[in-house]
């Protein structure tokens, strides 16, 4: 096949040729012409006309030939698995030929094609493979289990092969084992179920497969011996003696599964001088990583990354290693600079800080700034090398160069805030420099310098003052820092900062966008003008001492990470289940493709759980679902639609003067959205007894109404009540968590699988603690929204929580409001409402008429509830008995939807008409409509 003749035929006809050396009575025509067939597939050609004529060729005892044709029959069978089931025969037959290489092969090709008839025929040479006398072909079988698994679990449990899987852990092959415990390995990952579990019986069998088996083999079974726990110091011992001649292996992978392995057995290891025996036998591999490829050399060292913070002490000798070299590329160099400031202490920080000097005069920029952050880390880290370090720094900012002066007064500024009033002489030197700076950060720092040690620089005022001309156009980080210094001054030197602080104030809480910026100016604002004491202890309290926490990871994480080492786990420095999702059958924005959809089946995002929920998730999730859907009212019986009326262009709104209001002013209402108007803003005289300027106080979350959703009769390990909110602009998910088990609950996970919202959790794992027997806890979990609606709407959002140190799932449903999607920013000018409402198209328009199940019709009751749920109020029109509100709103995907409401007090009705882009989702927001209106939600 490797003759590039096969590929280069483009002439006519080719099909019908073909088919007549298939049919030839020669071996050697056959051959080639299956030969071209394969090589026509390959190149993407579609042969699949010829299914009958290759398969005819299987019938033959050349084992080439017979490769080609298994080749061609896996590609094809999906496609024409009726014709594939034909094959069937031979499969069968082969399965038991005298040869072992054609029945591993037979096998083999069987397992691979996916196709529910063939599976059914595999089982019998299945079993007999696994017992077969050849050990190629029981490793073969082997790894078939697992695929078999993938297409049938339930036929793999039925018909024993786990069991059998388990017994060749025992086998005389040490290949036949691995590939066991390879096939183990992958079903244990997908399985509801422990059905790889390592003891006291099988760890010596695996032990002793370790030396005799390949690389990968040994990889493999490493990775296995992970899962074990030992019973006692001396048992880990003996497994590590056996497992630290891996480590000086040639292949990367099994060094780094052996020092895995190490790294977890070393915690059950009583005995010091045992556990620094294999520290030091640690060391070499790890370092010999380094004079890799530089790919690998990379893998390497986010490796060492983490076992440096988890193990110092192992290559706290071999810092000179990881100094960098003139061609290391740069995401190696990078990686250098974080070990070496982990492994610098007392001892070797003057060759470490000689080497981050060096570094910070190269050329690649982004290094150079690493390397003068790796000087203030340095000197944060270790007590009695600050002085040293900020020497290092100080010559580093007499070389003039801008962005290694500005990264130098960002880590000084760090160094400051740990070690308050120690180096204040060098802010002469700072200030010296302030021309030269002119990225935010720097800018910031420096400010944050001035503003702290104002009471020892004499034109600190005037330093402030030249930042301040330039307010409006200093970036938001720049602008709240200098807000801050300028209050700092004044506190500290009054007549020299009256104006500037009086200035500042107005910029920052008038004249700003930026919403933090003018809160943190509103609480300057009321403190200066209440208590000129109280401001002070509150700006100029006593700070926390800073410490570095950049590269460390949390405890919990760093372990997890640990037993991930030589995985994309370990490479990211994130735990699997963040970024690893079991897709099947799905493209590539995480919905499933049309022909593969199953109609008993929800849509999932991740359905590895799929059976398990069809099984046994259902009956436990009815309880809490039947409460929602009666709460909510059945969406589902939609209702009528009426002819319409009441066309907002119809109307004329000349007369309603200044009751609308014009587009520089739209938040001026009864229902407006920000806490302070210019009015009151101006208010401001300078009176401490005169808050009037600040009106009202923070935003309260109102109390959320949770409802069980799963273990409602507490028959269930727990019971779960939530509640989606939205406050302060986010998506939430408010949920309540009741142990209702007999033992502690630890780690919860939480999933979403495929909805008409598009929502999904923002991190699947809960921040929450441990659980206790009988106790709960509240968690407030952060929803994403990609704005991608359905056209269908579905409101019912199937979810699972599971806990992931016993991997135990919950299924359960919850019905997601629509009102949650509508923002903050969906209120419209006059002149916008309009415009909009005449683009949208006449075809778009609906009408319905809500009956107001309320005592009497208080309109601006009605309309303060749905300001609180974003639906905002243009201009209300009144005549008699009806009085007319034109509203809009906007969802989380900016679709805008223009609504008139016509209030008949007489008749205690409600006509509904409204316009969007988008109809499709008007049905469950007009339900939404009436409930609220109501006041039932």
């Amino acid at each position: 096949m490797s003759d590039s003749k096969y590929f280069q035929t483009t002439k006519k006809g080719e099909i019908h040729e073909l088919k007549e050396e298939l049919l030839s009575q020669r071996e050697d025509k056959k051959k080639e012409a299956v030969k071209k067939v394969i090589a026509a597939m390959t190149v993407g050609k579609d042969v699949s006309m010829l299914f009958t004529h290759v398969l005819n060729c299987m019938q033959t005892h050349n084992l080439e030939l017979k490769k080609l044709v298994y080749l061609y029959v896996m590609n094809y069978a999906k496609n024409h698995p009726d014709r594939a089931i034909l094959a069937v025969n031979t499969f069968q037959k082969d399965a038991s030929d005298t040869n072992p290489l054609i029945r591993a092969l037979a096998v083999r090709t069987m397992g691979c094609i996916r196709v529910d008839n063939i599976t059914e025929h595999l089982c019998e040479p299945l079993r007999h493979a696994l017992k077969d006398q050849d050990p190629y072909v029981r490793k073969t079988a082997a790894v078939c289990v697992a695929k078999l698994y993938d297409v049938n679990p339930e036929l793999v449990e039925n018909q024993g092969f786990l069991n059998i899987l388990n017994d060749l852990l025992g086998d005389s092959n040490p290949m036949v084992v691995a590939n066991a415990v390879a096939s183990l390995t992958e079903i244990d990952e997908v399985s509801k179920k422990e059905v790889f579990r390592i003891h006291s019986g099988n760890l010596n069998k695996l032990l002793a497969a370790l030396n005799e088996c390949t690389e990968w083999g040994q990889v493999f079974i490493l990775n296995s011996l992970c899962k074990y726990s030992p019973r006692d110091s001396q048992e880990a011992e003996n497994v590590c003696e056996r497992v630290a001649p891996r480590l000086q292996h040639a292949n990367s992978a099994v060094v780094l599964s052996a020092v895995k392995v190490l790294m977890k057995y070393m915690n059950s290891i009583n005995n010091n001088d045992v556990i620094r025996l294999f520290c030091k036998k640690m060391a070499p591999p790890l370092v010999t990583l380094l004079s890799k490829e530089p790919e690998i050399q990379f893998l390497g060292l986010r490796n060492i990354n983490l076992i440096v913070q988890k193990r110092p002490e192992i290559l706290q000798y071999e810092m000179k290693v990881f100094f960098c070299k003139y061609n290391d590329p740069i995401y190696v160099k990078m990686e250098k600079l974080e070990i070496m400031i982990m492994l610098a202490n007392e001892k070797n920080i003057e060759e470490v800080l000689l080497e981050f000097k060096e570094y910070a005069t190269e050329i690649d920029v982004e290094f150079v700034r690493k390397a003068v952050r790796a000087i203030g880390r340095c000197a944060i880290k270790i007590d009695r090398a600050s002085e040293r370090c900020i020497q290092v720094l100080l010559d580093l900012i007499q070389t003039k160069v801008n962005y290694v002066v500005q990264e130098a007064i960002i880590v000084i500024k760090d160094i400051f805030r740990k070690y308050p009033n120690k180096y204040e002489g060098i802010i002469a030197t700072l200030c010296a420099n302030l021309e030269s700076l002119d990225e935010p950060e720097a800018k910031a720092s420096m400010i944050w310098i001035i503003g702290e040690y104002a009471e020892r620089i004499d034109n600190a005022h005037e330093l402030l003052n030249s930042f301040l001309e330039g307010f409006k156009d200093e970036n938001s980080q720049v602008q709240l820092q200098l807000l801050t210094s300028i209050v700092k001054l004044f506190l500290k030197r009054p007549k020299d900062a009256q104006q500037m602080v009086q200035t500042v104030l107005n910029l920052s809480t008038q004249e700003s966008d930026n919403p933090d910026l003018r809160d943190r100016g509103f609480v300057y604002w009321r403190l200066l003008s209440t208590d000129f004491e109280a401001a002070k202890a509150v700006v100029l309290s006593e700070k926390p001492l800073i410490t570095d926490t950049t590269s460390h990871l949390d405890e919990s994480l760093l372990n997890e990470l640990i037993l991930n080492i030589s995985t994309l786990a370990s490479v990211y420095h994130k735990p699997p289940e963040t970024f690893v999702t079991k897709l099947k059958g799905l493209n590539k924005r995480g919905l499933r493709n049309k022909e593969e959809e199953d109609e008993d089946e929800p849509d999932y995002v991740d359905d590895d759980n799929m059976n398990n929920q069809q099984q046994g998730g259902q009956p436990q999730q009815q309880s809490g679902y039947q409460q929602q859907q009666q709460q909510q009212g059945g969406y589902q019986q939609q209702q009528q639609q009426q002819p319409k009326s009441g066309n907002l262009i119809d109307l004329d709104l000349s007369d309603l003067g200044g009751a609308l209001p014009n587009a520089n002013n739209n938040n001026n209402n009864n229902y407006g959205n920000n806490m302070y108007s210019p009015q009151q803003q101006q208010q401001f005289n300078g009176n401490s007894n005169d808050l009037s300027f600040l009106g009202g106080g923070a935003e309260v979350q109102a109390p959320v109404n949770k409802v069980v959703v799963f273990g409602g009769d507490r028959s269930q390990a727990i019971q779960i009540s939530g509640a989606f909110t939205r406050f302060q602009g986010r998506i939430n998910l408010e949920l309540n968590l009741l142990n209702t088990s007999q033992q502690g609950m630890s780690k919860f996970k939480i999933q979403f699988y495929q909805n008409s919202f598009g929502i999904s959790p923002a991190d699947q794992i809960l921040s929450c603690g441990a659980i206790e027997v009988g106790q709960s806890t509240d968690v407030t979990i952060p929803i994403a929204c990609n704005g991608q609606i359905a056209n269908q709407l579905n409101p019912v959002i199937d979810m699972a929580m599971m806990v992931l140190p016993s991997q135990e799932r919950f299924y359960f449903k919850m019905n997601f409001p629509l009102l949650c999607l509508l923002t903050e920013t969906g209120r419209l000018d006059r002149e916008s409402y309009l415009s909009m409402w005449k683009s949208i198209p006449e075809s778009n328009e609906r009408s319905v008429e809500i009956q107001v199940r309320l005592p009497h019709v208080d309109v601006d009751s009605i309309l303060r509830r749905l300001n609180s749920k974003n639906i905002f109020e243009i201009v209300r029109k009144k005549a008699p008995n009806q009085e007319i509100s034109f509203l809009s709103c906007k969802t989380e995907s900016s679709v805008y939807i223009l609504i008139e409401l016509a209030f008949n007090i007489s008749t205690n009705t409600c006509r509904c008409s409204s316009k969007t882009t988008s109809p499709d989702i008007m049905s469950l927001f007009e339900h939404n409509l009436n409930l609220l209106i109501n006041n039932q939600i």
